[in-house]
């Protein structure tokens, strides 16, 4: 190919568009955002630390990311916009020189039990056309084997208009799908325990039922059941006939009339299956997590064991691999596979799902299966399998912005998300980062510190500039910056143990270990390495041998809308209602903006929500309550000379002194304040809604609230989690207030400080997947250090100058 020759050498004049390399904001008000006004140069790697509530993602996410992406909708016909999600522009004066965002959050992939690693890529839709042309015996189109999709078969006549008349011809539809008909593409099958469904001894109208929130007065649950029909109410249900049985319990879906409404009576086992079995048991509730895993036995299906597929999809094969094994393979083994079929036909396909399966093992994914439910992955692993589309994309002068890349990642492998980052950065993209690991902070070309404190005392820019003026700042993020823990003088003795035989879910390798109790124990490893397989899938069912419960607290993102906050989540508005009751003589349901007391204008939003169709619905604060959220009468209530929207305005520091003394002493609540306050949380106010909470404050009020379950045994599941290094050093403290109670906490993490402090450290590995699942270490993290002999053991000694 001929190139032509360039004849003028003298240097390009500058051009009016290379002026536009900054991202402007000014006047940013997100949320807790004061005025904020900033500049972030493009096609570079720009790092926003401050504590854990500084403002950091309503800056990145709610204010940069979110108006490039309402541009972008803008773009499109109204007549689309109606069908996309509306966005209403962020508090911001100004904002200039944005270009393409692409978020790569840390939210959990879809939990439908059909979602698998491989659905949420596109990494199944290629194995099932690769085995649609090359599998034998050849079974169909790529719906053969996909576990979604179920076999159809329909016939019957239909009416073809051909000129002037018609004739009717008989038809017949067949579509091969691969899902599994005795699971429904869901791997697993349910066996339901009636006796927690139901007291037999009690009547429905005596309040027999047992499930989570169907209470006696329970309008689209008990009383549908009760004035259905059907059933005699008033009868113990051990008294049923066998067709009252049949009913009660099977019968299916039937229009009744109920007080003049037409409803669906429906069995209680499909209601069940419906309402509760049909949803990712990661994604409930705790409380109704609690009680399927009373309620309900979920097996492999026996049929398809556990793969999903129908055995047709079963049947047809590729050099004697079948779909099934190879989306059971590890990722890494499946990219070698993949190299190994020569078939010129689908050469370009093998070369594009190749590609897509090596990126799964250059982002530290290659021990995953793409038959793993997404619903199972942690955080940090759901933003990577995200990141997998953006690897070896050809896109540049796009904005990519990234929550934490490096949650859940050992030491070890956060270089390799270094480089991945300056890889995206060096093809012309610009990259901000929210992040607190100082490994990732160290490699920013711009650093933006927000702070100085969090929540109300945060929002605002208290640094811009590079890494080595940060160092040098008097900012909480500088001053911390180069913090190292160090190793315990003295560790602290067991009072017992915890014995684990023969571990071997997932990728453990038979394992046996002790953990010991009453002592701080971490365990540690590479992603991947069986930490969670082994920590979560042994303890909770050997509590006994500790002699108290397990308290376990992962990882599970907080659900909650706008209308949760921290008083309703850690149960405080509970005591509270009851003792504004108890001082005025009123029903405690009057001091819930959920219940009674709300405000009828705006129905306790506080808000009044407009919607304009396909532009952004606008909220305006209500005029009759004030954005107070009650009723004026309400508000005429008071304890300790305050009203219950003074109180929800209270931070966790004022309501502690509040509650805890005077007047308003209230014992109850008092506990649950204290505990807030011990996890860092005393800036937030009562009433803040959850949706604003940063993840780190997420994760720290589930920390809190689970505090006060009765258990001997606190298993914590990555509790650094979005906490700033200053953070984190009274996370240590809590910690060790828990031991020194005389509980016993056993921590899986990658942080270096929390191995440092440990007393006792559990080291998994060598590697990921079939690499690892083998114990490399136990130990006091001083011995760890000296012996050096595990990658955990190198990035420690290094990290405390050892």
């Amino acid at each position: 190919m001929s190139k032509a020759k360039r004849t003028d050498t003298r240097p390009p004049a500058s051009h009016t568009a290379d002026s536009h390399d900054l991202i402007r904001v000014h006047g940013a008000r997100v949320n807790n955002l004061k005025d904020v006004s900033v500049e972030i140069p493009k096609r570079r790697l720009t790092v926003f630390t401050g504590v854990s509530g500084s403002g950091k993602s309503s800056l990145v996410f709610g204010t940069i990311a979110a108006e490039s992406q309402r541009l972008i909708n803008e773009t499109y016909s109204a007549f689309l916009q109606g069908f996309m999600p509306s966005l209403a522009r962020p508090e911001v004066d100004v904002l200039e020189g944005l270009t393409t965002a692409i978020v790569v959050d840390q939210q959990r992939m879809g939990a439908d039990p059909r979602s698998t690693v491989g659905t949420a890529t596109d990494a199944n839709a290629m194995l099932r056309i690769l085995f649609s042309r090359l599998g034998r015996p050849h079974i169909g189109s790529p719906n053969a084997f996909s576990f979604n999709v179920p076999s159809v078969r329909a016939s019957g006549a239909i009416t073809v208009e051909r000129g002037a008349g018609s004739k009717t011809v008989k038809q017949t539809f067949t579509r091969t799908g691969g899902m599994c008909p005795n699971c429904e593409g869901r791997g697993a099958v349910s066996d339901i325990d009636l006796t927690q469904l139901y007291d037999d001894s009690k009547s429905i109208a005596e309040g027999a039922f047992t499930i989570p929130g169907w209470k006696s007065d329970s309008w689209w649950t008990v009383r549908l059941y009760a004035e259905s029909g059907f059933l005699d109410p008033d009868k113990p249900i051990r008294k049923y006939t066998k067709k009252e049985m049949q009913d009660f319990l099977y019968r299916e879906p039937t229009k009744v009339k109920v007080e003049g409404a037409n409803l669906t009576y429906e069995g209680l086992i499909p209601k069940i299956q419906k309402s509760f079995l049909a949803k990712d048991r990661e994604a409930m509730q705790p409380h109704i997590r609690a009680f399927v895993d009373r309620a309900v036995t979920f097996t492999s299906c026996p049929e398809c064991e556990g793969t999903r597929l129908s055995e047709g999809a079963r049947s047809s094969r590729i050099g004697g691999i079948s779909i099934a094994d190879a989306c059971a393979m590890q990722i890494s083994d499946l990219a070698d596979w993949v190299r190994g079929l020569d078939e010129p036909s689908v050469a370009p396909l093998l070369a594009t799902l190749g590609q897509t399966l090596d990126s799964f093992v250059e982002i530290g994914l290659g021990y995953l299966s793409l038959d793993r439910s997404s619903g199972t992955l942690s955080g940090g692993e759901a933003q990577r399998v995200k990141m997998i589309r953006h690897l070896g994309s050809s896109l540049t002068d796009t904005t990519y912005v990234f929550d934490e890349p490096t949650t859940g990642l050992h030491p070890h492998d956060i270089q390799r998300m270094n480089n991945l980052l300056l890889r995206l950065r060096d093809k012309g993209n610009t990259v901000l980062v929210v992040e607190h690991k100082p490994e990732t902070i160290a490699i920013a070309d711009h650093i933006v510190d927000l702070g100085p404190g969090a929540g109300p005392a945060g929002g605002q820019v208290c640094f811009e500039g590079t890494v080595d003026g940060l160092r040098a700042g008097a900012t909480v993020t500088g001053r911390h910056f180069d913090d190292r823990a160090t190793l315990k003088k003295a560790v602290r003795e067991p009072t017992g143990k915890l014995e684990i035989r023969g571990a071997s879910k997932h990728n453990l390798r038979d394992i046996d270990v002790d953990i010991p109790l009453g002592v701080l124990a971490v365990v540690t490893g590479v992603a991947g390495s069986g930490k969670s397989s082994l920590v979560h899938g042994s303890l909770p069912h050997r509590s006994g041998e500790a002699g108290a419960n397990v308290v376990s607290i992962g990882q599970e993102a907080i659900r909650g809308s706008r209308r949760s906050n921290p008083a309703t989540y850690t149960g405080l508005l509970d005591p509270i209602r009851k003792a504004f009751a108890k001082a005025t003589g009123a029903k405690p349901a009057l001091f819930s903006a959920n219940s009674e007391g709300a405000c009828p204008n705006c129905k306790g939003a506080g808000v009044v929500y407009t919607d304009l169709a396909m532009m952004a619905g606008v909220a305006t604060t209500c005029e009759e309550c004030e954005g107070k959220r009650f009723q004026a009468a309400v508000l005429e209530y008071r304890l300790g000379g305050r009203d219950i929207s003074e109180v929800l305005a209270m931070s966790v520091t004022e309501a502690e002194e509040f509650f805890g003394s005077g007047e308003a002493r209230t014992p109850a609540a008092h506990a649950i304040l204290v505990r807030l306050a011990d996890v860092g949380l005393g800036y937030l106010s009562l009433g803040q809604p959850l949706t604003t909470l940063s993840g780190g404050e997420r994760q720290r009020l589930k920390l809190a609230t689970h505090m006060a379950e009765k258990g001997g045994v606190y298993v914590l599941d990555e509790p650094t989690a979005g906490l700033h290094l200053a953070d984190v050093e009274q996370l240590l403290g809590l910690l060790d207030r828990l031991v020194d109670s005389g509980k016993s906490v056993i921590v899986i993490e990658h942080h270096q400080a929390v191995m440092a402090h440990a007393d006792w450290i559990i080291d998994l590995g060598p590697g990921a997947g079939h690499d690892g699942g083998r114990i490399v270490f136990e130990g006091t993290p001083a011995d760890l250090v000296a012996d050096r002999s595990t990658l955990t053991g190198e990035h420690l000694a290094a990290y405390i100058g050892g």
